[in-house]
This record gives structure tokens, sequence and C-alpha cells, in this order.
């Protein structure tokens, strides 16, 4: 899958990588994975679009609010043969046609109080004062159908907000793994499944190792290949 994404901007990581292989893991119990998906703050679109890769049966919907992105998430989609449905606009201010199945995001999720870029770009896809926890969580309830899945991945130090912005917008959460940058290190980010009316108990996965001996583990090395992307820097 080839992906075009800014050369002086924001661009994916691994991050992104390991949300989706946390996705892929948790839909695995479902027999027929369908419907409408929607990847908020697509970005460069590589979430959705490898999803779209491994489901063939759901559509495609993003959105995103920064011009730049949205010319390369409609890019990307058209070089992979993908048919991608763009909303363009701030999350909780637009006014979808429709409700989803699935809602996906990796967020901007870092503080606002900590030290941020000049960069424009990357200011908005990274800090949380561009799109505020709650103004994430109550939006994506009001849109998700009834026993819809909703998966993001946030910073690890802003959980127990999570849990309650859930428990409070009625998305019962089903699912976490914590990600460690390696294994004698604390956890940075934390992965997470809830579903929209449900009452099932919580599971808490193994912890996912990123870096062993300064290298990718084998885990993490094992989702890079099966992800088999390839990177194309542009000027936007």
């Amino acid at each position: 899958m080839q992906l075009y994404q800014p050369k002086d901007g924001y661009c994916y990581n691994s991050d992104t990588y390991c949300l989706y292989n946390f996705i892929t893991v948790c839909l695995s119990k479902f027999k027929n994975i369908h419907g409408d998906i929607l990847d908020i703050g697509a970005g460069s679109g590589i979430l959705g679009l490898l999803l779209s890769k491994e489901y063939e049966n759901i559509s495609l919907n993003s959105c995103e609010i920064q011009d730049e992105f949205e010319f390369l998430a409609k890019k990307n989609a058209s070089v992979n043969n993908i048919k991608l449905n763009l909303y363009k606009g701030d999350y909780p201010k637009i006014d979808f046609d429709k409700k989803f199945d699935i809602v996906v995001s990796n967020p901007p999720f870092y503080p606002s109080c900590v030290v941020k870029t000049t960069n424009k770009n990357i200011k908005i896809a990274r800090y949380n004062d561009s799109l505020p926890l709650e103004d994430f969580i109550s939006k994506t309830s009001k849109i998700l159908k009834p026993k819809g899945k909703f998966f993001f991945c946030y910073d690890v130090k802003l959980l127990n907000d999570i849990i309650s912005l859930l428990k409070k917008y009625k998305l019962n959460l089903e699912s976490m793994q914590f990600l460690h940058p390696k294994a004698n290190k604390e956890a940075s980010l934390v992965m997470i499944y809830a579903r929209k009316d449900s009452k099932s108990m919580l599971e808490v996965k193994s912890p996912f190792i990123m870096f062993e001996n300064n290298d990718f583990s084998k885990n993490m090395q094992n989702i890079y290949d099966r992800c088999n992307t390839h990177s194309i820097k542009v000027e936007i």
C-alpha cells in the first residue's frame, strides 16, 4: 500500500500500526465485519485504508479538519483503489448524514499543557485542545449505531478520565491494552475498545512491547510486515 504524507508536517507512526493490530484482534471474534466505518481525524488516511484492505465488506468514511490532509486522504484512497467518503470539518460540529457501525481514531491526545510545536499542522494533529476528550467521546456516542464499536488510543495518564467519560456517555469499556516503549518502561499509551449499550465485562490484554534492544520487538516487526506500507513524502 502506497501512502503519501507531508514532507514537513505530521506523519503517521507506530501508534497507528499498533492500534490497527489491536482493532483486528478485537474484531477477530466476529464472523462478518461489515457496515459503515468512520475514521476520525484521518490524516493521510492510513488507519481506515488498512482496515478497508482487511475487511472488504466495510464502507470507509473519514473526517478531517485540515485541507492538506483532506487532499492526502483522498489521494491515498484513490491510488490504493479504495472508495472513500470524506467529511470535511471539525468533528464535534459535523452534521453526519448517517450513523456508523464502527468508529476508529488515533486522535490528538497530548495534553494541551505540554510544550507545543510551532508547526500548525502538527499542533492540530497532536494536541487535545484541538479535539477535547469529552467532545471526542460524546460525539462518538451520538453517531454510533446500537451495539456500535469504538476503537481509539490515548495518553495512558488520562485513563481515569477516559473510563469516566465512556461510562457517562453509555459506552461500555470491553477491552484495553497498554503500550510500552520497552519492557522495563512504564506504559505510554492505552488502546481502547468500547461498545455502545453493551454489558460485557472488561478484558485487559497482555501488554504490548514496541522495542527490544533498540530494535522493533518481534510483535511490532510482524505488524509492519503485515501492513506492508510504503511512505512517499510530498510537498503540500
